[in-house]
């Protein structure tokens, strides 16, 4: 099985900002107010905006290796340059629903037929790939190929809702894409958001030809890539484009550390910024002509539990490690002067603002109990030895904690966990890395316990990539899970009625959280600083809009 990376942050608790943000919101960080779930990014009309200037803001670290967004290898900055260069047929509102895009699709359908869902794509006649290659059925047909794990030489991020799909074909011409499910289909919408040139539906192109390159002849939209080094990619105007043209004469994103982020942001370089952290709104709270914008952002932090390693292998132990946690008081260090909510969430699934929600993480008996935890350890034979710290068959009760980031704040939260750990007899070993060893040390599970993130951009993506995260045979997690849910998991998405879809994966998410190789956190808050006049851009749950239609209001 083929699933998608997690997005790990691995203690980096100040995240790359993306430019897909929320509503209306009015949520004010500085005086005093709460951050809103309402989503906040200055809407405006294409009217009320300026024709040119330019928008430059950071992604985390260097430029990535490999910079196809549908490849294993991905990660969420790659996807967020691939929106700039890449046919994009969706919109998506802050509550996330969905809007097709004219400029490639003129009409989508889908009816079950005996119990089978087929939609229907009617493609614009114009819609056309830079080199000329028209965007038809076959652009459908190709993202199907390489994503629907029939040929495992495609080192593909997702089979998720591929796997279920038995055709795609033509329609009353080939500019019809008709696609065909075995069964209800129920979360289509989450497959096609965008398509694939046919030339890259081959293994080694897919595979080899995107590393350190973005292909312009192979993309369509509003944008082409101008110029792509180490420390930057420029985006200028597509003269094949036959939409709606791109506000912004360039985009611009540059790779950065998140100091680095918050220094260039306050002399002039860059144009926004994440600010979610202490630090980071210290330094720029009292500049002009800056606003900021804040919204719950649609992810969450965990703390992933290596059941792979030598002293973690057993549940009572993992379940020891757990309970150890303060998940209230790390949820403080970390939002300190941020004045958010620091209430922690009890699933990966869904939000707590989502339909459905449950705290299955309690009913799994998680929590924070160290007495708990120090039975769980005396009965696991974790007996306490030299400085309080547990010994078993020779061996201390020592854990790598890896921190992959510069922020003051990530510190902080690191020193406050291993003191946790420390009052239940655990040695929490803080190994500080550099950033670019994030991939690594989650690929090839270094760590014995990490601090992770995990991102959803549509409202049943949860679901959608339940097993992404839970049963995936490559991910982080236990062999339990992966041989115990994979089954289920494939049934429930097969169910017609979407409550009882929700409704079977919470109970799904609470048995995989027994096994104690996962702890979920807190949602994190997006609090965004953009100059004066940014429109269409900032904070806020699922909101994902026209790159063309994201620039600067007229003064």
């Amino acid at each position: 099985m083929r699933t998608t990376r997690i997005l790990v942050l691995a203690a980096a608790l100040a995240v790359a900002l993306t430019a897909c943000s929320g509503g209306d919101g009015d949520s004010d960080v500085l005086s005093g107010e709460k951050v809103s779930t309402t989503a906040d990014y200055n809407p405006q009309p294409r009217e009320a905006l300026a024709d040119g200037g330019t928008l430059t803001t950071v992604l985390s670290g260097a430029l990535y290796e490999q910079l196809n967004p549908m490849h294993a290898d991905m990660n969420s900055g790659v996807v967020e340059l691939a929106r700039w260069n890449t046919p994009q047929l969706q919109s998506m509102s802050p509550e996330g629903e969905v809007t097709w895009d004219e400029d490639y699709v003129t009409e989508v359908t889908d009816e079950l037929v005996d119990g089978n869902r087929e939609v229907t794509f009617t493609i614009n006649d114009e819609a056309a790939f830079n080199d000329g290659t028209p965007i038809d059925w076959r652009a459908f047909e190709a993202r199907w190929e390489v994503s629907n794990g029939q040929d495992e030489a495609y080192s593909v991020y997702t089979t998720e809702g591929y796997a279920d799909i038995t055709s795609v074909e033509a329609g009353e011409d080939d500019k019809q894409a008709v696609v065909t499910y075995d069964g209800p289909g129920i979360f289509w919408k989450s497959q096609f958001d965008t398509v694939l040139h046919p030339d890259v539906a081959d293994p080694e192109t897919f595979n080899i030809a995107f590393v350190k390159d973005l292909h312009n002849e192979w993309g369509a939209g509003p944008y082409r890539v101008k110029d792509l080094s180490d420390s930057a990619v420029v985006y200028e105007r597509n003269p094949e484009w036959w939409g709606d043209p791109g506000k912004l004469d360039e985009r611009i994103f540059r790779f950065m550390e998140a100091t680095a982020a918050i220094n260039a942001f306050r002399n002039g370089e860059i144009d926004a910024v994440p600010a979610s952290t202490k630090e980071s709104l210290a330094q720029i709270e009292s500049m002009d002509g800056i606003e900021l914008r804040s919204a719950t952002k649609t992810s969450s932090n965990m703390l992933q539990i290596n059941p792979e390693a030598p002293l973690l292998k057993e549940v009572p132990t993992r379940q020891a490690i757990a309970l150890g946690f303060d998940r209230e008081t790390l949820a403080k260090v970390q939002f300190d002067g941020l004045n958010s909510d620091t209430a922690v969430s009890g699933s990966l699934t869904l939000y707590p603002f989502q339909d459905g929600y449950r705290d299955v993480y309690a009913a799994a008996g998680g929590g924070y109990d160290p007495d708990q935890a120090k039975i769980l350890l005396d009965e696991a034979g974790w007996t306490v030895g030299e400085e309080g710290i547990r010994e078993k068959d020779g061996e201390r009760l020592e854990l790598v904690w890896p921190i992959t980031t510069d922020t003051a704040t990530a510190k902080n939260v690191s020193l406050a966990a291993q003191q946790m750990m420390k009052r239940i007899g655990v040695d929490l070993v803080l190994d500080f890395r550099d950033s670019s060893e994030l991939v690594a040390t989650y690929d090839e599970r270094e760590y014995d316990v990490l601090f992770g993130g995990w991102g959803t951009s549509a409202p049943d993506e949860g679901l959608v990539y339940f097993c992404s995260l839970f049963c995936s045979d490559n991910g982080g997690t236990s062999m339990e899970n992966y041989e115990q849910l994979t089954p289920r998991a494939a049934e429930a998405v097969r169910l017609s009625d979407h409550d009882d879809v929700v409704d079977t994966f919470m109970d799904l998410e609470q048995q995989a959280f027994e096994q104690f190789d996962i702890v979920p956190l807190w949602n994190v808050p997006d609090i965004v600083a953009v100059k004066e006049g940014l429109a269409n851009y900032g904070a806020g749950l699922f909101f994902r809009g026209r790159v063309q239609d994201i620039g600067w209001q007229e003064s």
